[in-house]
């Protein structure tokens, strides 16, 4: 059942009169499309308002225009579900992890190690400073924070753009979103019946909540994966919660921030959150929008 005769289906039990203007716009309506000045005199303005309401009228070129003819008249035939009707919006295939995303997820699970233990995080970060040491010779600490944060808003966006699903993502959203809608419409009629059964599909649809938590988690098993072991060089460089530093010159730099006048990389600014994770989460937030921009990369599910 498409989401048109499903509107034209809750209209007509709603108010039975509603038929009848349903009917009037199905026979004055020329190449698909209807004009207020056609029927006017024989629906009510509020009738002709439930319609556009409803988008069983829709924009059109001249006037107003069927939304789906076929889909209209299906509505008006007797329905023997005596007003409750089920989602028209099919629950999408779940996404199924490949064994490279498990993988990713064990390595990433090691690497959050990383943080609680020396000897992981140096390992990890001896590692990574073969290539940013270097760097960090060339370029002020800052600046390889930057470059660090353009990967991560590159490949992020890359990764959730090509292993997140945004079709699954809608359709989730949609299915939520007709139950949520029928939901309504069998308050607003006091129909106790329908309110039960769709309490039942309810419960049956929270198995979607799962599908986009998993949807949504498989790119930042990937995302994590390449970002801790970048993250835990920067907590080598500047030293954290004890730890020595292994660049004591970079993080006893002095810069000018405001509000917090002159302090270190290693200076607590929120709380315990120290300077070069405040720099990195900002340089990241803002080049990860850039990069959405740039690339035209949509990160949002849009309903249909």
């Amino acid at each position: 059942m498409s989401k048109v005769e499903r509107r034209v289906r809750s209209l007509v039990s709603e108010d039975s009169e509603m038929r009848d203007a349903v009917e009037v716009i199905l026979d004055s309506a020329t190449d698909g499309e209807v004009q207020w000045v056609d029927v006017r005199d024989e629906i009510t303005s509020g009738q002709w308002g439930r319609l556009i309401e409803k988008e069983v009228l829709t924009d059109g070129d001249t006037g107003f225009a069927l939304a789906d003819r076929d889909a209209i008249e299906a509505g008006l035939e007797d329905d023997d579900d005596d007003g409750i009707t089920s989602s028209d919006v099919d629950t999408p295939e779940t996404t199924t992890w490949t064994k490279w995303d498990k993988i990713a997820g064990v390595a990433t699970l090691g690497a959050f190690v990383g943080y609680a233990v020396n000897p992981v995080r140096n390992a990890i970060a001896g590692a990574f400073d073969l290539v940013l040491g270097p760097l960090l010779n060339l370029v002020p600490f800052y600046v390889v924070v930057m470059v660090i944060a353009l990967a991560t808003g590159l490949y992020s966006t890359l990764l959730r753009a090509g292993l997140m699903d945004m079709d699954k993502m809608s359709a989730y959203q949609d299915r939520m979103k007709d139950i949520q809608e029928r939901r309504k419409d069998a308050k607003e009629r006091d129909d106790q019946e329908a309110l039960d059964a769709i309490q039942e599909e309810q419960m049956d649809a929270m198995g979607d909540q799962l599908g986009m938590f998993k949807e949504q988690f498989r790119p930042m098993v990937w995302i994590m994966f390449l970002t801790i072991p970048a993250f835990l060089w920067m907590f080598w460089v500047i030293g954290y919660r004890g730890s020595s530093a292994a660049y004591p010159d970079v993080a006893t730099q002095e810069l000018i921030v405001p509000l917090a006048g002159t302090v270190t990389w290693d200076t607590g600014i929120v709380g315990p959150i120290q300077m070069w994770i405040v720099w990195y989460f900002l340089c990241s937030m803002a080049f990860t929008q850039l990069v959405q921009k740039s690339l035209n990369i949509e990160m949002s599910p849009s309903s249909s």
